[in-house]
């Protein structure tokens, strides 16, 4: 396993050895080239935020029925739709959340509906068990999240759980891993770190000369 490890230590320091090659061998016109892709790149970000915004991205809003479920998203690539009911204690718990991710993803639009005022569209989905969060990309309904089942079956789950979650169905902008939950992938790194440390303090112990 160390060996392994070790392995892959190398193959990343001679990736980014390779990197700084590159990137030491570029001229004055590379880099101008580079420079205003980013900047146009980045004039592109913002114009499409202004979009978002004028659009009720960056708030987790009520909408009244169906109607206006459809309409949200024609106008909106991604949506997440929190399907809820008043008296039920555990749409309170989807709601903190998603408030907090709505700030966090303009990319995407956040809303919530309750299922009485929308008969024919929960029919349509099949939605069953509340909370439900439906997932929606493209106009075209993604995936779901029923109940808590996905986010460890309890009710004291994580905000990035939940991101994590909704990440796995491709409708937020998401950089970190999507093949495992946030909380292992922690454990993961943590592993990774100290592995390191072992083998550097291993190839240190073999470098250091004791003869007379």
């Amino acid at each position: 396993m160390d060996q392994v490890i070790a392995q892959v230590a190398q193959n990343v320091e001679k990736q980014l050895d390779n990197e700084l090659e590159r990137l030491d061998a570029l001229d004055k016109d590379d880099i101008e080239v580079i420079r205003q892709q980013r900047i146009a790149e980045m004039k592109k970000r913002a114009s499409k935020k202004q979009e978002w915004m004028a659009n009720g991205h960056g708030e987790y809003t009520e909408i009244g029925d169906e109607k206006e479920f459809f309409t949200v998203c024609n106008k909106s690539e991604n949506v997440v739709c929190h399907f809820y009911k008043s008296d039920t204690p555990r749409c309170a718990i989807v709601d903190m959340h998603l408030k907090l991710l709505a700030k966090k993803h303009i990319e995407t639009r956040f809303v919530k509906l309750d299922v009485e005022r929308a008969p024919f569209l929960t029919g349509r989905l099949k939605i069953r068990v509340i909370p439900t969060i439906g997932l929606v990309k493209e106009n075209k309904t993604k995936d779901f999240i029923v109940g808590f089942t996905d986010l460890g079956n309890r009710d004291d789950f994580t905000t990035e759980v939940l991101e994590w979650r909704i990440a796995r169905s491709d409708v937020i902008e998401y950089s970190g891993d999507l093949t495992v939950p946030p909380a292992e992938a922690r454990k993961q790194k943590i592993l990774h770190i100290q592995s390191k440390k072992t083998i550097r303090g291993k190839q240190d112990s073999d470098s250091d000369d004791f003869s007379d």
